[in-house]
């Protein structure tokens, strides 16, 4: 990660709250290698959201959303058809009250669920408050689906595209990967020099 981000002067990093260490490692790899080879490398800087930095497992909700760990039934995939990622908000565990209210540390489950719908819509956690107050979890659960559901169709849509033409979608990775080539070669180039490598 730390050369995907240094190779490219890249300055502003938006990142989820978990990546938080891999963005200081490539802030301390770009701090010694300047000071002891000179200016190469921006020090880049994290911008964190202020809301869904740190999406969690719908069935777990102590836990990160990761395809890797936690119940499966609780990761919602980008490629998810939109009735498998219904029944996923369906079934997301909430806790035994009924107010639609965000309070991470006593309403972990649905305090989730209202970041995850402040995302996808771009609305505000008190107007998600607002909206559902007195309605309980079950139109609320529905609501934060549709709205997921909405913001993944054209990526859904998108993917399709790409994926029913493998030519097409082997040229555009190629076409991509000269682009990253031809961007990251002044400062390869730069950081050969100053170590004093000859480059191959």
């Amino acid at each position: 990660m730390a050369g995907d981000i240094l190779l490219y002067n890249t300055d502003i990093v938006p990142i989820g709250d978990d990546q938080r260490q891999h963005l200081e490692l490539a802030r301390n790899i770009a701090e010694r290698f300047n000071g002891r080879f000179g200016e190469t490398f921006k020090v880049p800087e994290g911008v964190y959201p202020e809301e869904g930095a740190r999406i969690k497992n719908l069935q777990e909700p102590e836990r990160l959303m990761s395809t890797t760990r936690g119940a499966p039934q609780g990761v919602v995939r980008m490629i998810d058809e939109p009735d498998v990622v219904r029944k996923k908000f369906k079934t997301a565990v909430t806790d035994s009250g009924t107010d639609v209210r965000h309070d991470p540390e006593e309403k972990a489950g649905v305090s989730n669920l209202i970041e995850i719908m402040a995302v996808a819509t771009g609305t505000s956690i008190g107007d998600i408050e607002s909206r559902f107050d007195g309605q309980g979890y079950g139109q609320f659960k529905e609501a934060v689906a549709e709205s997921v559901v909405e913001l993944l169709v054209p990526i859904q849509e998108r993917y399709r595209e790409l994926r029913a033409d493998e030519g097409e979608l082997r040229r555009l990775l190629a076409v991509g990967a000269e682009k990253a080539r031809e961007a990251s070669a002044p400062t390869l180039d730069a950081m050969y020099t100053r170590m004093g490598f000859v480059r191959p």
